[in-house]
């Protein structure tokens, strides 16, 4: 447990260090540019259908449209059709929070991981326990089991101390079971991978939740976004990127510890090769 939380927080500051190359920030900013295509494109087509759809939902939700209607006569305004934008944000941001993972997945993952494997294990033998395909259901199995928790979780959030709770959590456990998985795709095979991820499940899984929780954190962009409507269409991208970068971080962090377990778990295996297998050389 001891070895385990040293190299828990060696990784850590190791991960910190590689946020700041031009490299990652880089590759941060790749899933932003695709992923804003995409809303652009889906804002374009679907919007106005959207808004229109879930204002007619509203308008003849029995009770909720007999309120909104008596609001309506005493000078309220249309409330539907102010409510029903905010009510395609919130069923839409967590869309795109699955998606700049899968993106983050499947686009920057395999570059930070391979990043991280150039500078500190040039010598570690790459088993390929896991094909592009393979890594990629996992993520979309993984990422489907999210969005079904956070569905069913939706109800409690208006409790006040579990909406600062299950989220976090959900995606904490969706980032451990999608990034551990890529950090050792490439090296690591299938006896390997799934022995450090049963031996190591616990620090992997701190890692996850910390990262989930600072996932957590651009909500609040969110919410500015929501509240300044005039800075909304540059306040959600700010937020989304700083999702982006929170899950390159989270790559990274899981990336050193992954291929440091590994590492170890061939030393241990193998002692005499494994001694020129980890650099130490964070700085060059």
């Amino acid at each position: 447990m001891l070895a385990s939380m040293g190299l828990l927080i060696d990784s850590f500051w190791r991960a910190v260090a590689y946020c700041a190359r031009p490299r990652v920030l880089l590759l941060s900013l790749l899933p932003l540019l695709v992923m804003g295509v995409a809303a652009l494109l889906l804002g374009h087509f679907y919007w106005d259908a959207a808004v229109s759809t879930v204002t007619a939902w509203i308008n003849a939700s029995g009770l909720m449209g007999s309120l909104w209607r008596w609001l309506s006569a005493w000078g309220a305004g249309d409330f539907p059709a102010m409510l029903a934008p905010f009510v395609v944000l919130a069923v839409a941001v967590p869309l795109v929070v699955l998606a700049s993972l899968l993106v983050v997945a499947t686009l920057m993952t395999p570059a930070l991981v391979n990043l991280v494997a150039q500078r500190r294990f040039a010598a570690l033998e790459r088993r390929r326990g896991a094909s592009f395909l393979h890594s990629l259901a996992w993520s979309l199995f993984s990422m489907l089991l999210a969005l079904l928790a956070l569905l069913a979780s939706m109800p409690l959030w208006f409790v006040p101390p579990l909406v600062l709770i299950l989220p976090p959590l959900i995606w904490g456990w969706l980032t451990y079971r999608v990034m551990a998985f890529d950090a050792l795709a490439e090296h690591a095979d299938a006896a390997e991978r799934a022995r450090i991820l049963e031996h190591h499940r616990v620090p992997l899984l701190v890692i996850g939740l910390v990262t989930g929780y600072l996932g957590a954190a651009p909500a609040i962009v969110w919410a500015s976004g929501v509240v300044f409507a005039a800075a909304f269409v540059v306040l959600i991208p700010v937020g989304i990127w700083i999702y982006t970068l929170v899950f390159a971080f989270s790559s990274l962090w899981f990336a050193h510890y992954c291929l440091s377990a590994l590492a170890l778990l061939r030393d241990a295996a193998n002692p005499a090769p494994a001694q020129v297998v980890q650099r130490t050389d964070l700085e060059q």
